[in-house]
């Protein structure tokens, strides 16, 4: 780990301030992620700036829309009783994540910036294209178990490690991020970006943004939703796949149907297709495995990852049957 300069803000202005001051400075909250890549020689910021005392950490509802700061850790915004009853499904994501230590002191913007566990994003002795672009994708070719089965390209097939934001691409969630010029909003869907040409650059935040909080309506649709982790142990561990899904039924047909995948791709990875073969139709399990089955037709598999399609097809099933 070099040598770094360490500030602290007590405001989101003064940290924007700072941040700008520096073109090679981090934000730092709980640091769960940001001090792991640190210590590897991933990631070596001249300057971090800590953001603990920054006021971003309310959990309100406010007109139907529950407004979580982004400094809110994520076991507090698990343990809200709005989150239990409004958005159950992010409630399930938080809390399948990590471990109760890590929970305790993760916030949710950390959350949502994590990058990648691909093992070879953390060894500097291989191929990266995330890590050092231009340098090729050692996992290609290389040990592939863990990665992405959708929406990969030739320079990176890493997937992004978060539950929490699978379950906020179905919860019609706006992300606030603010900057030298002031707020702007975006969908939370829009947020993350596949890897393209460019896998080193993981989400649309510009330069010397920060995020501020999510805004999540409170209606019918949210509440009625649910998180699914497949995984290799019960604590601590990424997923192979995960799904986040909500239904709406009236009059013993599917009105509204939302579905996201984890674990599959280099963002959370929206299932619209099978979401839209599922409006119109009475919910029943043939419904389920036919919209199932859609939702994987397109996915592409490497040495090691071949099970994640059977897998991912069960576990949309089991996720649909869970809320209808």
């Amino acid at each position: 780990m070099i040598n770094f300069q360490y500030v602290r803000a007590n405001n989101a202005k003064s940290a924007i301030a700072a941040a700008a001051k520096d073109k090679n400075s981090k934000f730092i909250a709980g640091g769960t992620n940001l001090i792991d890549l640190m210590k590897r020689g991933v990631s070596s910021p001249e300057k971090l700036i800590d953001i603990n005392l920054v006021p971003l950490k309310q959990i309100e509802m406010i007109k139907d829309v529950i407004y979580i700061g982004s400094m809110a850790t994520n076991t507090d915004v698990a343990d809200h009783q709005l989150i239990k009853s409004h958005l159950p499904a992010l409630g399930m994501a938080l809390n399948a994540g990590a471990s109760p230590q890590l929970r305790n002191v993760a916030t949710v913007g950390g959350n949502i910036m994590q990058r990648t566990r691909c093992g070879y994003f953390y060894d500097t002795e291989m191929p990266c294209n995330k890590r050092q672009p231009g340098s090729g994708c050692g996992a290609i070719q290389g040990y592939s178990r863990m990665h992405a089965i959708f929406g990969a390209s030739e320079s990176c097939i890493a997937v992004h490690p978060s539950d929490m934001c699978v379950a906020l691409s179905i919860l019609d969630t706006t992300i606030v991020l603010a900057g030298p010029k002031g707020e702007r909003k975006m969908k939370f869907t829009e947020f993350h970006k596949l890897p393209g040409n460019t896998p080193e650059k993981d989400n649309n935040l510009l330069a010397n943004e920060m995020i501020i909080r999510l805004e999540i309506p409170v209606d019918d649709l949210n509440q009625r939703s649910s998180y699914i982790k497949v995984r290799d142990r019960a604590s601590y561990a990424f997923a192979l796949i995960s799904v986040a899904s909500t239904l709406m039924v009236k009059a013993d047909k599917i009105t509204e149907a939302r579905i996201a995948m984890g674990g599959v791709a280099h963002k959370p990875w929206r299932l619209t297709e099978a979401e839209a073969f599922l409006v119109g139709k009475a919910p029943s399990l043939e419904v389920f495995e036919q919209a199932a089955a859609l939702a994987v037709k397109s996915a592409r598999t490497y040495k090691d990852n071949g099970f994640k399609v059977k897998l991912a097809t069960n576990t949309i099933v089991e996720s649909l049957k869970s809320i209808s």
